[in-house]
C-alpha cells in the first residue's frame, strides 16, 4: 500500500508542478488553487508512505516521479526541448529510482 500512496503523491507533484507553471508566479486564481491543493495532497500522501519506507527511499521515488512526469509534461504541454541528452538525464533518473526501490526489498539473489 506503501508504493501505491509514494506513486499517487508523486503524480500528484506533477499535477501541481504544472499547475504552478500555470499560475504565472500565483497570480493566477485557479491553477494557484489546484497547486496548493494538490501538493498538499502529495505531501500528505507522501508522509503516510513515510511511516513504513525507508525516508531516503520514499523520497527519491516522489521526486523521480515528478521529476519525470514534469520532464515530460514540459515536452508536451509547452514544446520544451527533447534531445538525446535530456532523455539520457531522465532515464538516469528511472534507473536510480529503480535501483533504490529494488535495494529496499533486501539482497538480490
Amino acid at each position: 500500500m506503501a508504493w501505491i500512496l509514494v506513486t499517487v503523491a508523486g503524480l500528484l507533484e506533477i499535477v501541481w508542478a504544472t499547475a504552478m507553471k500555470q499560475s504565472d508566479g500565483f497570480t493566477r486564481l485557479w491553477p494557484s488553487v489546484i497547486t496548493i491543493v494538490t501538493m498538499l495532497g502529495s505531501f500528505g500522501l507522501l508522509s503516510i508512505a513515510m511511516r513504513s519506507l525507508p525516508l531516503g527511499t520514499a523520497y527519491m521515488v516522489w521526486v523521480g516521479i515528478g521529476a519525470v512526469g514534469a520532464f515530460i509534461a514540459g515536452i508536451i504541454l509547452y514544446g520544451e526541448a527533447l534531445n538525446p541528452m535530456r532523455i539520457a538525464a531522465a532515464a538516469l533518473i528511472v534507473l536510480g529510482m529503480a535501483l533504490m526501490k529494488l535495494s529496499t526489498q533486501g539482497p538480490v539473489a
